[in-house]
């Protein structure tokens, strides 16, 4: 069972992120920041990381960097916004544009996951 982590700061996102990848079987965290998100990541082992990029305070750009430095630095990450041009971060894994199908969600987590080990 994947284990996925869900940073964002609209919590209808989060919530309705987490349900969509439980019914398909994987085991989800979700934070309400940047930050709540990388303390999150630091203290359990999650399989992918799903952050948004426009947040305040810690944004999903900062996210990537800190999980890239981390001791799992090959923790795929996927970057979702609707502005997809501020998703200049080449250290993404994957990008889905908002407004995305739960079905291309599903899809790109189980394609990072697979790619990355």
């Amino acid at each position: 069972m994947l284990h996925v982590l869900v940073i964002d700061d609209e919590k209808s996102i989060t919530t309705m992120l987490a349900i969509a990848l439980a019914r398909v079987g994987f085991k989800v965290d979700v934070a309400s920041n940047g930050k709540e998100g990388v303390n999150k990541y630091n203290k359990s082992d999650f399989d992918v990381v799903i952050t948004d990029i426009k947040m305040p305070g810690a944004n999903g750009n900062g996210v990537v960097r800190d999980i890239k430095k981390s001791n799992r630095p090959n923790t795929p990450v996927i970057g979702m916004s609707g502005t997809p041009w501020e998703l200049l971060n080449e250290e993404f894994d994957a990008v889905l544009s908002k407004p995305f199908s739960l079905k291309a969600l599903v899809n790109t987590v189980q394609n990072v996951c697979s790619n990355s080990s």
